[in-house]
This record gives structure tokens, C-alpha cells and sequence, in this order.
């Protein structure tokens, strides 16, 4: 590990102004670091907060103040240098130094990749036609609020969590809403079948016509502007406004370019580093593994970002900060605010406290009796003595969690048993 001086004659360097990127940038002053530190954004806003932008930013006019992460001025006043609307084309590793589209070459001392990802484009033959929305940035959403305000039926294709929380928006604004997913239930790669049912009910009881074990084939088109969508079984569904919802691509380009390992993302170890020791990466274009051995994951998450920076800018400085915490989201859909917390993939058992008819309920997940993590609706308290069990290492059975009467909070703050 290298282990650098507070100040040399090169900055430090952030490619990417997201959630990653700003707090890296914050993060590697906390660390010490006393030389230039230059921040490159490729869009020409400050830093703001992405998850509200399928959620109730949509509700209301939008209001770019209210999603704001940092101000230029207030950037300014850490000692950041904050340049936006400035692409990173290529990363020499020999030399140092990132080629820029203005033309630019910035050396650097360290290199901070955050450079988040791209929402996926439908795969089909109509998939890239310009109107079809996609909520990434917050031109997409003042594109996508400005479509909404015209249209009277949507179509949303994928029923993750995007697209759920979209679907949601659109029934709020009143408008007919189909989603359509090729798999047998909503949030299937995210969640249990349990909560899956608990969604499908939610988004159908308030008029969300869902529609599973679906494929679409084709955008259709008149005059170059989206009008519907042909479905795997020949049907045809017509609407003002189609929107896809089915995942993230990883911007790992200028990394894999430069010969840095990536695989679903960039690939890094608990400390955010790369195989490069000047080079560390964090957020939404990473992977790593949870533990030695297991697959390679992304974690889509703020905490994510905002953790794995801080090891980063840390391992940066030579220390050793290992992002270890149990990771976690929320997604709010209607009056519903989900909180889960854990890595629940791999479970064979799930206990229900609370009233799912409330609603006000977790689901709890165990694997052989081992707590693996927690989905809970409108649940907060059952979330964060999650999360504390979880960081704590303690224990905590299917009995325990299923009981009503059982002090889960207390729990939470019970000392971990160290082992003799």
C-alpha cells in the first residue's frame, strides 16, 4: 500500500460529481489531505440526490433546489475544484494523467473513478427511439414530468424498483398505467415472494394493471415518435408514454480501457481499491465481492456510494477503512416506504412481524437459522434495530423475530459476545 504525503505537486482526482463523487472528494480532505483536490462532473449541474427523482420529485413541480447535494459555492468553500460538463476520455496509468474532451490533460496524484452508470435501453427492435423515457439525470426528469404532464396512458416495462416507484407516480397524476415484466413477479431479483405479492396487490389496488411472464418484441412507431409496444404474444398495447425501468449499466468504460479488471462494474476490494494502487473506485460502476470466494455484486445504493467513498478516499491515503456494514436502501411507492437492510438472496426461510394488513410489518430473512437481513414496510423501528443486529454481529432467531413480544430494540443494543 502506498502511503502518500498530505500534499505533493499533483491534485488528487475525482472523475464523476454523483453521491460517490462529492463525498470523496469531501472525504479525502477529512483524510488529510492538504494539495489540490479537482472534481470532474459530466453533467452541468452540481451534485444532487438521484432517488428522488422516480419518486415524489415527480409529484410536484420540480424543484432542483430541493434534490441539491452540494452548491458550486459551497463546493468551492471546502477547497474543491469543481469543473462540470467535463468528460474523462481516457486514463493513462503509466503517466498519471486523464485526457479530458476539452482537450485537457490532468495528472493526478490519486484517481477517484465514480462514474456511475447508464439506465439500460430496451433491447428490441424501436428500443432507442429518443422518446422513450428513462429517469437517470435531472434532464430525464424534467423531460419525463413535461411527457407526463401530456400523456393519459403509460406503459412502463420492468417492475423493479424503478419502475414500480414510476408506475406509482404515474397512478398518483392519474393516469392508466400497465406495467409489463417478463418474469413471474414483480421485484423478482430484489425481494421474496412474499413481498412480491404484498406490491403486485398494492399497485393493483390502486389501478396498476401488472403484466407478468411478459416479453415485448417491439417499439412501435408513427412518424418516429413511440406509440406502443408488441408484446411476446402478439398483443399489442398503445399509449402517450412508454418508459423502461429494467436496470443499470455500468459505466466502467474508461476503466476497462486503461486495463483495470472489470466484471459487471469495476472491480474492487472492501476498501475500494482497484488492482491499481493510485486508483480506487466507488458507487454505482463497482463490484466486489461480499466475501473472498462469493460472486461479484453491485450495490445500486446511496449508502454505497457514500460508504465505499469514504474507504476509498482512506485507502487513498494509506489507511485502511474497509466498508463492512450491512448494506441497505428504501424505495416509497404510494403511502408505502419500504426500508430493507441486509443481503437476503440466499434464504430459505422468512418470518412476518407485524400486520401486513396495517400495513406495518417486516419480513425477516435467516439462512439455516443465521439472520441475514430485513425488508420492512412502514416498519422503521423494526429497520433500525436491523441493521444495528446486523453491524453488531448478534444474534437473533426465526422465533425471536416472529414474536410480537419479543424486544427486538433491546437487542439491538445489546454488546456483541466476543469469542475467547
Amino acid at each position: 500500500m502506498i502511503v502518500r504525503a498530505k500534499k505533493t505537486g499533483r491534485p488528487m482526482v475525482v472523475v464523476g460529481a454523483g453521491q460517490g463523487g462529492i463525498q470523496a472528494a469531501e472525504s479525502l480532505k477529512e483524510e488529510g489531505w492538504e494539495g489540490e483536490i479537482v472534481l470532474y462532473g459530466d453533467e452541468p449541474h452540481p451534485p444532487y440526490h438521484r432517488p428522488p427523482l422516480s419518486k415524489d420529485a415527480l409529484l410536484e413541480t420540480l424543484d432542483f433546489s430541493t434534490i441539491l447535494l452540494r452548491g458550486p459555492d459551497e463546493i468551492a468553500a471546502k477547497g474543491i475544484d469543481f469543473r462540470p460538463g467535463v468528460h474523462a476520455l481516457r486514463i493513462d496509468r503509466e503517466h498519471r494523467i486523464v485526457e479530458l474532451d476539452d482537450g485537457s490533460i490532468q495528472p493526478y496524484e490519486g484517481l477517484v473513478i465514480a462514474t456511475g452508470g447508464f439506465n439500460r435501453r430496451l433491447p428490441i427492435p424501436g428500443g432507442d427511439l429518443p422518446d422513450i423515457s428513462s429517469l437517470r439525470s435531472i434532464d430525464d426528469a424534467y423531460k419525463f414530468a413535461e411527457n407526463l404532464g401530456k400523456a393519459e396512458t403509460v406503459l412502463v416495462v420492468g417492475a423493479g424498483f424503478v419502475g414500480l416507484e414510476i408506475a406509482a407516480v404515474c397512478r398518483q397524476c392519474e393516469k392508466e398505467v400497465t406495467v409489463i415484466e417478463r418474469e413471474s413477479r414483480v421485484l423478482a431479483r430484489a425481494v421474496s415472494p412474499v413481498m412480491s405479492e404484498f406490491y403486485q396487490k398494492l399497485h393493483r389496488d390502486r389501478g396498476v394493471v401488472i403484466e407478468l411472464n411478459t416479453s415485448v418484441t417491439e417499439v412501435l412507431a408513427t412518424d418516429g415518435r413511440a406509440t406502443g409496444l408488441k408484446l411476446g404474444d402478439g398483443r399489442i398495447l398503445e399509449a402517450d408514454l412508454i418508459v423502461a425501468g429494467i436496470g443499470l449499466v455500468p459505466n466502467d468504460r474508461i476503466a476497462r480501457e486503461c486495463g483495470l479488471p472489470c466484471e459487471h462494474g469495476v472491480i474492487v476490494d472492501r476498501c475500494s481499491r482497484t488492482i491499481d494502487p493510485n486508483i480506487v473506485a466507488v458507487g454505482d460502476c463497482t463490484a466486489t465481492a461480499h466475501e473472498p470466494g462469493q460472486p461479484l455484486h453491485r450495490l445500486e445504493s446511496v449508502q454505497n456510494a457514500v460508504e465505499q467513498a469514504k474507504s476509498g478516499a482512506a485507502a487513498l491515503m494509506g489507511r485502511e477503512a474497509p466498508f463492512l456494514a450491512a448494506p441497505w436502501f428504501w424505495s416509497d411507492q404510494y403511502d408505502i416506504k419500504l426500508r430493507a437492510v441486509g443481503r437476503t438472496a440466499d434464504h430459505d426461510r422468512v418470518v412476518i412481524r407485524g400486520d401486513m394488513d396495517a400495513p406495518r410489518f417486516s419480513a425477516f430473512y435467516f439462512k439455516e437459522g443465521r439472520f441475514l437481513g430485513a425488508d420492512s414496510v412502514n416498519a422503521v423501528q423494526d429497520h433500525s434495530a436491523a441493521r444495528r443486529i446486523l453491524d453488531a454481529g448478534l444474534p437473533l432467531t426465526p422465533e425471536e423475530a416472529g414474536d410480537p413480544g419479543f424486544a427486538l430494540g433491546k437487542r439491538s443494543k445489546e454488546k456483541p459476545v466476543v469469542p475467547a
